[in-house]
């Protein structure tokens, strides 16, 4: 069986590669504008050429693209689906560019799906920014009202909506997963672990939003991959059950105020943090924490790696890196 996998050069997506190569699987990855970023091209590099890899340049907005991937590498048992325009401030400042990728793209996923004769499950990537900042934490999948903060959020929450409705109309059988603040080696540079720990061994100062008054569910993305392996892993659980569409919080359900986060950044860098507090930014949430009950008791979801321990990981993968460059 293969398990294709979008955004597989992304952060969490080169990650979840790797860990389904290591058990042996055949795995197909697809991803865009490869060539044109070090980052996506060093993820690329570090996975090299293992047995049972294959990767794709394509776009996933187009249909077609999607379509040939369920066709032409066997039976595809699960589609995993990463490829997004992430982040907050980005969907600010490229609006038509995030809803393209993220809501096209999720029909177009599940639109191939629907034709595919092996009606492979899904597994996509949704986030805790669907809960916005009306929410009470700890944030739950029970809650039932979303007022997302962000574009960003809308189009993830959008996301969730086409993969309930291609449940209820089709049949296709996803599980969607709102992964809370992931960070790690190979990471994304516009988020704070990356911005901050770079600055900090650089001795420039950081710029902290709403005056540090914010709290995060900081997640190691050894953890978040876990949890993507158990969603792949328990397809067939939710399809005994009846279940058509799951959603599953993935977080450290721990929160952090950012002021202690940046205390455990300091520690391991060794520098000290020079601190520019600035005003909340439109789109931001002031506080996430994950409920992880039903991850616990569906997908024997735990996450293993404090923060302190991940930020060291981190800071030492980030050295290395920036030496390179």
């Amino acid at each position: 069986m293969t398990v294709v996998v979008t955004g597989a050069a992304g952060f969490i997506g080169y990650h979840v590669c790797r860990a389904l190569l290591d058990r042996g699987g055949d795995v197909v990855g697809v991803d865009q504008d490869v060539a044109g970023s070090r980052l996506k091209s060093g993820r690329l590099g570090e996975l090299g050429e293992p047995k049972g890899w294959r990767f794709i340049d394509g776009d996933i907005t187009q249909l077609a693209t999607v379509e040939r991937l369920l066709a032409d590498f066997g039976e595809v048992a699960t589609v995993v689906h990463l490829a997004a325009q992430p982040g907050v401030r980005l969907s600010l400042e490229r609006p038509i560019e995030t809803t393209t990728t993220n809501v096209v793209g999720q029909v177009a996923v599940f639109e191939a799906v629907r034709r595919s004769p092996a009606s492979p499950h899904v597994v996509y990537a949704s986030s805790s920014s669907v809960y916005g900042n009306d929410s009470p934490l700890p944030l739950s999948e029970r809650q039932e009202r979303h007022r997302p903060a962000s574009l960003y959020g809308l189009t993830k929450l959008a996301d969730e909506l086409i993969a309930a409705h291609y449940a209820d109309a089709w049949g296709v059988q996803s599980t969607g997963l709102r992964f809370f603040t992931v960070y790690g080696p190979w990471g994304r540079p516009d988020m704070a672990p990356w911005l901050f720990a770079s600055a900090m061994l650089a001795g420039r100062p950081i710029r902290v939003f709403n005056h540090g008054r914010h709290e995060r569910d900081f997640t190691y993305i050894d953890d978040i991959v876990a949890g993507v392996l158990a969603a792949i892993d328990r397809a067939s659980a939710h399809e005994a059950g009846g279940v058509r569409h799951a959603i599953y919080n993935l977080g450290g359900s721990r929160r952090v105020p950012l002021l202690a986060f940046i205390a455990e950044l300091e520690r391991a860098t060794g520098a000290k943090a020079l601190i520019e507090f600035a005003p909340m930014q439109t789109g931001d949430v002031r506080a996430t924490e994950a409920d992880i009950e039903r991850a616990r008791r569906d997908l024997g979801f735990q996450p293993k790696v404090s923060l302190a321990e991940g930020l060291a990981r981190f800071v030492a993968w980030l050295g290395e890196y920036e030496r390179r460059a």
